[in-house]
C-alpha cells in the first residue's frame, strides 16, 4: 500500500510540476506540550463580540495541523474547537495565491492581484480592518514571526503595489493606526533609512524585548527583537509567538476605549517557510508553537467573554500529506509533494460569539467581511 501511495504521488507531481522530487521527512519523540481545553461558555453565542483575534498560520493546510496533532501525542488546541469551516484562497489574478494577495483579502475583504499589499486591482489603496474599525474607536495590533515587512503583517498596515517594496512598507508604519506591533527584527529595522527609523520611533515606543519595562507604560508599542527571536525554532527561537500574542492581547485590552474593543492579527509565519524548504521536522515544531499561541488567545476569550477567535491560513504550501506515525511516542512522518503554494482550500476554526458564522466554505475575503460586519454593527 505504501509503495502504491508513493507511485500515485510521484505520478501526480510529475504531471503537475515536471518531476518534482517527493521529499519525505520524520520527527520523533516529540515531548507532549498538552493543549488548552476551552470552557465553551460563550462559544457560538448570538451577541456580537467586542474583540476579534484573527490568527493566520502561513502556508498551513490540514497536513501540518494533523502532523502537529499526532506529534503532540494526539492532542492539539486546534482540535478542541467545535466550529470549523474551509477557506478558498484564489487571488484575483491567479488560481494559486501568494501571501500578499491572500493577506490583503483577509485584511480588507477584497480580492486583489498576487504581490499587492493593501491595494486593489487598479493599484489603489483599500482600507484595511484596523483602518475601518478605528472609525468606531476600536484599536488594533499585529504580531508575526516574519519580518514586519512580511506580506501578511504588512497587509494590515501598509499600502504598496508590490510586497518587495520593503523600505516603502516600513515607511507606512508611522502613519498607520496600529497601537501595537511585534515582529522581526531589530536588524531589519536598523537597515531602514534613518528617516524611517526616526519616524517609527516618534510614533511608537520601540523596544527590542518583550520584557522591556517600557512595554508596561507605552501608549503605542513596537517590539522588534533580535532576528533569532523571530527566526526558526530549530535555529533558536523560543516562546516569542505565544508570549507576544498574550502581551498584545493584554496591551490592547488595557488601552481600548471605554465600551469599545480591539482587533488583533497574529501570524505564525514560519510553517510556510519550513514547508517551502520541505523541512518536515521544522514545520511540525512551528505548528506546535502556533498552537500554543492559539491557546493564549482562547484562554483570553474564556477570561473575557466578549472575544471571537478566528484561525485559518493564507494558503497551503507543499501539499504535505502524512505517511506514518505513532502518536503514543510523538513520532510522525510526512511527504512533501511540492516546494510551492497549492490552490487547495485551507481549514478554518473559530471560537467565541458568532463562531458559527464561519462554518462552511467561504473565500478569504468573506472572512474579513464577516469580521467587519461583527465589529462595525
Amino acid at each position: 500500500m505504501k509503495k502504491l501511495l508513493l507511485f500515485v504521488l510521484a505520478a501526480a507531481v510529475t504531471f503537475q510540476a515536471g518531476a518534482q522530487e517527493i521529499k519525505k521527512g520524520a520527527i520523533e519523540a516529540v515531548p507532549a506540550q498538552g493543549s488548552y481545553h476551552p470552557t465553551y461558555s460563550t462559544d457560538g453565542a448570538s451577541f456580537a463580540p467586542k474583540n476579534v483575534i484573527l490568527m493566520i498560520a502561513d502556508g498551513t493546510g490540514l497536513g501540518p495541523i494533523a502532523a502537529g496533532y499526532f506529534a503532540n501525542h494526539g492532542e492539539l488546541t486546534y482540535f478542541n474547537l467545535k466550529y470549523m469551516g474551509w477557506v478558498t484562497t484564489q487571488s484575483a489574478s491567479d488560481f494559486t495565491t501568494d501571501s500578499a494577495a491572500s493577506g490583503t483579502a483577509y485584511s480588507t475583504g477584497q480580492k486583489t492581484y498576487n504581490g499587492a499589499v493593501g491595494m486593489d486591482l487598479q493599484k489603489r489603496p483599500i482600507p484595511n480592518i484596523p483602518e475601518r474599525v478605528i472609525e468606531q474607536g476600536i484599536i488594533s495590533g499585529v504580531v508575526s514571526t516574519d519580518d514586519l515587512n512580511g506580506a501578511t503583517p504588512a497587509a494590515f498596515f501598509a499600502h504598496q503595489e508590490q510586497r518587495g517594496m520593503t523600505d516603502e512598507i516600513w515607511a507606512d508604519m508611522p502613519g498607520s493606526v496600529l497601537r501595537y506591533f511585534a515582529a522581526g527584527s531589530k536588524e531589519k529595522f536598523e537597515k531602514r533609512p534613518v528617516a524611517t527609523q526616526k519616524a517609527i520611533e516618534k510614533a511608537f515606543t520601540v523596544v527590542n524585548s518583550l520584557d522591556d519595562p517600557a512595554c508596561a507604560t507605552a501608549e503605542r508599542l513596537g517590539v522588534l527583537p533580535p532576528a533569532v527571536e523571530t527566526g526558526y525554532i530549530v535555529n533558536g527561537r523560543t516562546d516569542f509567538l505565544p508570549r507576544a500574542t498574550r502581551q498584545a492581547i493584554d496591551f490592547l485590552n488595557a488601552r481600548k476605549n471605554e465600551g469599545k474593543g480591539f482587533f488583533l492579527m497574529v501570524e505564525g509565519a514560519r510553517i510556510d517557510k519550513a514547508c517551502h524548504k520541505n523541512d518536515f521536522p521544522s514545520a511540525v515544531k512551528e505548528l506546535l508553537d502556533f498552537d500554543q499561541a492559539i491557546a493564549e488567545a482562547i484562554k483570553f476569550a474564556d477570561e473575557d467573554g466578549n472575544t471571537l477567535v478566528v484561525i485559518s491560513a493564507d494558503h497551503e504550501t507543499s501539499g504535505l500529506v502524512l505517511w506514518d506515525g505513532d502518536p503514543s511516542k510523538g513520532n510522525v512522518e510526512g511527504v512533501h509533494i511540492s516546494g510551492g503554494h497549492t490552490p487547495v482550500p485551507v481549514p478554518l476554526f473559530a471560537y467565541g460569539p458568532h463562531a458559527q458564522d464561519f462554518m462552511g466554505v467561504q473565500g478569504n475575503e468573506q472572512v474579513a467581511q464577516k469580521i467587519l460586519k461583527l465589529l462595525l454593527q
